[in-house]
């Protein structure tokens, strides 16, 4: 009868699984490779399961492991918040975070509260502002890590997450067959207007502008009251919104791609922490809804 899964050896699990390497993992969680190869045969051993098939210098997990990586992931998470909350060296300060308006809804809550329960004497400020004007803010440190839209000039960064985006078109109204077609888009240099207005074009669907928005609100609004459509990613979608296909005349969207961006490079113990917070968020949960 199983009584317990140890902490440590699912920390070298899930660090296996993530990167795909026992060497990759050994340095993730500062032990050696023969160590680590001891911690897994052991869980293995607990379990009486075989959680990694190895082909060559290949390591993938095996269907137990599929099932096993969920679940350490949130064995893990919540002994974090359980030792943060007696963790009286925890870290403390201010950071600032910077991301468009339809992320900091879609993505940021979910995330913001994870980090609130593990570090709970950490200030964290939000930053909406479009991807482009978030790089200038980067290089002048007002902003200390931010999520913006792969393709803007960007230098460097992770990339943490894709995502299709869809044409999105009010359930109760027909916007989408009027010609010409009237978008509610958002400013000049969104990448999102850039792909909606290219794909139309190539498309020889005839377009206009009809809304434009810094916020998301925005759209939704011009939106859900059958005024325009819009591209939007997949996860915004909400009740009151539908998709739109190629069968109804809508040329395919590109997919989205969401980089991390670092402001500064140097050791910093509480930024590395939000960055390795942000980049585990993503890896457990890649759709990540302000309702979650």
């Amino acid at each position: 009868m199983l009584h317990s899964l140890e902490p440590e050896l699912l920390r070298s699990f899930v660090a296996i699984a993530e990167t795909g390497s026992f060497t990759a993992a050994a340095r993730r969680v500062s032990r050696t490779q023969s160590a680590v190869s001891m911690q897994i045969k052991r869980l293995e051993e607990t379990l009486g399961r075989e959680l990694f098939s190895r082909d060559g210098r290949t390591v993938g997990l095996t269907p137990d492991g599929e099932v096993l990586l969920g679940h350490a992931r949130r064995i893990l998470a919540v002994h974090r918040e359980a030792l943060a909350a007696f963790d009286r060296d925890a870290l403390a300060g201010e950071v600032t975070i910077g991301a468009p308006d339809d992320y900091a809804s879609t993505f940021l809550p979910r995330i913001l509260a994870r980090f609130g329960r593990t570090h709970p004497r950490v200030q964290v400020n939000v930053v909406c502002r479009p991807s482009c004007e978030l790089l200038p803010c980067l290089a002048r440190g007002s902003v200390d890590l931010a999520l913006i839209t792969q393709g803007n000039g960007e230098e460097g960064g992770v990339l943490v997450h894709r995502e299709s985006l869809v044409w999105v078109t009010s359930a109760r109204h027909r916007a989408h067959e009027e010609d010409p077609l009237p978008l509610a888009v958002f400013e000049q240099h969104c990448a999102f207007r850039r792909a909606a207005v290219e794909r139309l074009g190539r498309a020889g669907r005839r377009h206009r502008v009809a809304y434009t928005s810094a916020s998301i609100a925005g759209i939704y609004a011009a939106v859900e009251a059958g005024l325009a459509v819009s591209a939007l990613l997949r996860s915004n979608l909400r009740p009151g919104l539908r998709a739109l296909c190629e069968a109804e005349g809508f040329p395919e969207l590109p997919d989205a791609g969401i980089m991390l961006m670092r402001a500064r490079q140097d050791a910093d113990p509480l930024l590395d922490r939000l960055e390795e917070h942000i980049l585990e968020s993503f890896r457990v949960a890649p759709v990540l809804s302000a309702a979650a």
